[in-house]
């Protein structure tokens, strides 16, 4: 079913509010199996409201309106469609009713402007319940086409939707859609569509989606189909498909982040851990105790800013410093060994580089990292190199590729 969503409100076209409601929505009524056409905004405006309601209407068999259901002159979503379907708003007495116990059982004074939020279209109207708020929304049929109108307010529009339209829906729909989400390191966005191409082209059902994000890519793998069960087993089979291409690089089939699997792998095998952070600031070790339970295996974190701290805490010689500087392969490995002597942690990771936003000169620039580490009897060095996105930016990526660098070693 072809669905338009509508947000009504000056305020989110002023930025002044965030339009979380479209993300919501949008979500939910694909994972119900709506295919969600458009997204509009509008502000508290009857004339362009009408035109955007004209517009989706003739393209699509759901509409659903977000806002301006209120008890003010300038919330006017309620009348625009009832005016768009020929219909006549009329007085709801139960609606008046259940409004002015809400009012006699609050700390609010009733006044007669809200009176406006009991008034409905006289026919084909279904009221849908608001018990978090004063506006109760509202569904009209008509030519087989539906339109549902629910309040602004987050809370409200969510607990309505789920409670309230969602049942409706899913007596509506005529197929389901099921989706994985599969998380991939390591591995771009353009070379992950190359390699995946043989399934990519000429795909119909399942589809295959990628996205980028720092540091990493996701898949989204989509069926539509008449159950359940048939799209999440025609899911099931491109996924081994897309595991035989690029499973090395996949580190997830449930949408989770690399933290999380890091952190829960960590857990499960029991393995030590400490770190030592120059670049990064505590940003592993404050990213690694996010996860909980992670107290069972996290022994350590240390930050070792500048020269003399890598020296006394760590035992980096100043021969190693001055030769080939703080920022260096030559100290990474050690300061990693120095960590791994201090701690007897079983898994030991180190990060010494540049976070910018100025490069130290051309041999070192912003985005130049090395990781050490040292697990199962084998210490290594890997260099890392992004281009200078700031140094906000830098030093999460370096967390992130830190994370990969211990997933890579306990997977």
């Amino acid at each position: 079913m072809k669905t338009a969503l509508l947000t009504v409100g000056t305020e989110i076209l002023f930025g002044q509010v965030v339009n979380t409601n479209a993300a919501y929505l949008s979500e939910n009524l694909q994972n119900l199996g709506y295919d969600v056409m458009y997204h509009y905004t509008v502000g508290d405006n009857p004339g362009r409201l009408k035109e955007l309601l004209d517009f989706a209407y003739h393209d699509c068999d759901l509409i659903i309106t977000t806002g301006g259901l209120g008890p003010t002159q300038d919330d006017l979503t309620k009348e625009i469609i009832s005016e768009y379907f020929g219909e006549k708003l009329v007085e709801y007495p139960d609606q008046l009713e259940i409004l002015k116990n809400h009012f006699k059982n609050s700390k609010y004074k009733w006044t007669e402007n809200n009176r406006k939020q009991a008034w409905f279209p006289e026919n084909n109207c279904r009221i849908l319940p608001n018990p978090h708020g004063t506006a109760p929304g509202f569904m009209i049929s008509k030519n087989g086409k539906h339109i549902a109108a629910l309040p602004g307010p987050p809370r409200e529009m969510k607990e309505m939707f789920e409670n309230q339209l969602k049942p409706v829906l899913e007596e509506h729909r005529d197929s389901v859609i099921y989706y994985r989400i599969i998380r991939t390191i390591n591995l771009g966005e353009s070379r992950m569509e190359t390699i995946l191409l043989p399934l990519i082209d000429g795909q119909t059902d399942p589809t295959i989606a990628t996205y980028a994000k720092e540091g990493e890519c996701s898949l989204r793998v989509t069926s539509k189909r008449p159950t359940y069960e048939e799209a999440k087993a025609a899911c099931e089979e491109m996924i081994g498909k897309v595991n035989e291409l690029i499973g090395d690089f996949i580190y997830s089939y449930d949408d989770e982040d690399l933290l999380d699997v890091v952190g829960k792998t960590l857990i499960e095998k029991n393995i030590t851990i400490s770190c030592a952070e120059s670049c990064t600031g505590g940003g592993f070790a404050k990213a690694l105790t996010d996860v909980p339970g992670i107290s069972a295996v996290f022994e350590r974190g240390l930050v070792t800013y500048n020269w003399k701290a890598k020296q006394d805490e760590l035992g980096v010689s100043l021969e190693t410093l001055e030769k080939y500087t703080a920022e260096s392969e030559e100290v990474a490995y050690e300061m990693v060994t120095g960590l791994k002597e201090k701690t007897g942690s079983d898994l030991c990771i180190a990060i010494t580089g540049v976070a910018g936003p100025e490069d130290i000169d051309p041999e070192r620039p912003a985005g130049l990292a090395y990781i050490g580490i040292t697990y199962n009897g084998e210490t290594r060095v890997s260099k890392v190199w992004h281009r200078n996105n700031g140094r906000f930016w830098n030093r999460n990526f370096f967390v992130l590729r830190m994370l990969n660098e211990v997933y890579q070693s306990i997977k």
